[in-house]
């Protein structure tokens, strides 16, 4: 076995609830402010952040909720948002993270799976929420997060009660979230987060994600993701930082708060980057307190990180990680960028690259499959043990189905994907879950999703679809029917009607011929 550890030096782990160490600060930071709602300059500050988050779970208690509970949470990003997390993390319960812009069938999925008893909403996503409960005979009302007139539930300043201190909860064992992925394949699944996951991968990501008390972090990328709800709210807020959120991103919108805000730390997708290197509104405003651009959640090319850190005046990096990973495993501490690398090894994490065909562990230089072993592994998916013995070796190893190599210098690059997942501006989009839609359609025979690269998005979906004998739809019913069913991430950005999907003598999609054909015609 050939083992590459972290060229960084291990941190001390940690044992403790979640919400005491992200707010560890707020007494000496009470008066400060913690979180600020973007576009409508309002704010909490340290002390009002933590006064809240304990009423609210003091409120929970109070009503029944206990140890081991699941609350779903449906928002965009906002200074409430950290409050309901954290509250049901005082509570001793766990938080499944829905994307807002979800179908109420994609919803209902996920409340269902989740067990989830209680459901936090925005006052804009009440109804469809409503709908998604009704569907899965979720009892009570909507509790919504911000508005004390809702357009329909209570309002969740009803609920806030005498504070309460932490529930005792295990920290090793207990999960304190559930974010859906769809891992390397398959459907949605719930992803077990435990306390210590989540406490020691912030503390992993110490020197390399090099947060400090003086940033002010615009907080774009959605809370409901791993990637915003970890590297920005969690670690902003336990080092102390301050938080700018936008609920939804517009370009504009966030070259100005970074301007008024003097941000310094800008956390992004890859087609963010790609505006900073291109668009031309860039030129319009003052971007000079920023000092990094941290990309993450898909590949970006070196190219486009250069051509940006040149335009905006400060280094444009990238990181690595998964939901599974809680979820970070690579960044590039500050002064350590090279071109198209995701960083070093973070503290405390042991890395393999495996020769997929083979099995066999590579040294540095060639390329393999990423395996991951350390602290911030994930507990297992919900209700799926198969899926988890799949993921995770029994040695501990997870095997991250992205193809990537190692340098000398520790560095690693990621190259491809052994997966089947196509990422969509940083989303996980599963071809099953599209395939499955489309097998739906009464004219529909036979069907297969593969990502087509887009400028843009990075990827879009596209389906190869067979269709039957006598029917008559096109590509835009095709794709209105899926979009009628799914977030606007997911939607069909291509259909295109074949005579026959490619297939193995055992039934399973070639999409390695799919994605070659898609090659030969676009060249």
């Amino acid at each position: 076995m050939i083992v590459h550890p972290s060229f960084l030096p291990d941190k001390p782990l940690s044992s403790r609830p979640v919400t005491g160490f992200v707010l560890e600060r707020a007494s000496e930071l009470a008066d400060q402010p913690a979180v600020i709602d973007g576009p409508g300059e309002w704010s909490l500050t340290f002390g009002q952040l933590a006064q809240s988050v304990h009423s609210l779970a003091g409120g929970l208690a109070a009503g029944g909720f206990q140890r081991g509970d699941v609350a779903a949470l449906i928002a965009p990003n906002s200074p409430w948002y950290p409050v309901v997390f954290h509250a049901v993390a005082v509570a001793g319960g766990a938080v499944t993270t829905v994307n807002p812009t979800y179908s109420p069938e994609e919803i209902a999925y996920q409340l269902t799976d989740s067990g989830a008893k209680l459901v936090f909403a925005a006052d804009a996503f009440a109804p469809q929420v409503r709908e998604a409960m009704d569907q899965a005979e979720v009892a009570g009302d909507v509790v919504v997060i911000d508005s004390e007139n809702p357009s329909q539930g209570v309002a969740m300043q009803s609920l806030m009660g005498d504070p309460i201190s932490q529930v005792e909860v295990d920290p090793n064992d207990d999960v304190v979230v559930l974010p859906y992925s769809s891992g390397t394949t398959g459907l949605p699944k719930g992803v077990m987060l435990t306390h210590a996951n989540l406490v020691n991968n912030i503390e992993q990501c110490a020197s390399s994600i090099a947060s400090q008390s003086s940033d002010v972090v615009l907080a774009v990328l959605p809370f409901f993701h791993i990637y915003g709800m970890q590297v920005l709210m969690n670690d902003q807020l336990h080092h102390g930082a301050r938080l700018v959120t936008m609920p939804r991103f517009d370009l504009v919108q966030a070259l100005s708060l970074i301007e008024r805000h003097r941000v310094t730390r800008f956390f992004v997708v890859p087609p963010i980057v790609l505006a900073l290197a291109k668009h031309p509104a860039v030129a319009d405003f003052d971007l000079s307190s920023l000092r990094q651009v941290l990309s993450g959640a898909a590949p970006l090319g070196a190219e486009v990180a250069e051509e940006a850190a040149a335009r905006i005046g400060c280094e444009v990096v990238q990181g690595y990680g998964m939901t599974e990973l809680s979820p970070i495993t690579h960044a590039t501490p500050p002064g350590n960028f090279k071109p198209g690398s995701v960083g070093l090894t973070v503290a405390n994490t042991e890395a393999r690259i495996v020769n997929p065909e083979s099995g066999d562990d590579l040294p540095a230089g060639p390329e393999g499959e990423l395996w991951i072993r350390g602290p911030q592994v994930m507990k297992g998916y919900l209700n799926n043990p198969e899926a988890t013995a799949e993921a995770i070796d029994e040695n501990g190893w997870l095997h991250t189905g992205d193809i990537a190599w190692i340098d000398d210098d520790g560095h690693v690059y990621i190259v491809d994907r052994v997966k089947e997942l196509i990422k969509v501006k940083g989303f996980q989009v599963a071809p099953a879950e599209l395939e499955a839609l489309l097998l739906d359609h009464s004219q529909i025979t036979d069907a297969a999703v593969v990502g087509l690269p887009d400028d843009e998005s990075g990827e879009v979906p596209l389906a190869f679809v067979v269709a039957a004998p006598d029917a008559t739809i096109d590509e835009e019913a095709v794709k209105a029917f899926v979009a009628d069913q799914v977030a606007t991430y997911k939607r069909l950005g291509e259909v295109r009607f074949t005579d026959a999907i490619p297939k193995s003598a055992s039934g399973k999609i070639l999409r390695r011929e799919l994605r070659t054909s898609i090659e030969g015609t676009d060249g």
